[in-house]
């Protein structure tokens, strides 16, 4: 495993378990580019414009960047978003999303 990438990692008696904020980040990028209204500039790495912040106390903040697709509405697509990758982080990893910026281009 590379040193440079950050780990969230917790101990239990029958071993640790350490989640790579990449796996954060390609979570993130899925749960998103489901969202209708979303584009992303790289469909081979989706992952690539997302930055993952692993915080204390099993916290993660999240930003990620999307094209809106003509016709759809900005603060709607946004919000839905946000909710997704909240729902969908939370409920794979067991981190607490506390914090979701969105830069939304194009």
């Amino acid at each position: 495993m590379a040193d440079h990438k950050e780990y969230w990692s917790t101990e239990s008696d029958q071993g640790s378990i350490r989640i790579s904020e990449d796996v954060v980040a390609s979570i993130a990028a899925l749960s998103a580019s489901e969202t209708k209204g979303v584009s992303f500039i790289s469909k081979k790495n989706l992952s690539k414009g997302v930055r993952i912040e692993l915080g204390d106390d099993d916290t993660v903040k999240v930003e990620i960047g999307f094209l809106a697709l003509f016709g759809y509405n900005i603060c709607d697509v946004a919000k839905e978003v946000q909710e997704n990758v909240k729902s969908s982080i939370e409920s794979m990893t067991g981190l607490r999303v506390v914090e979701i910026n969105v830069h939304v281009g194009g």
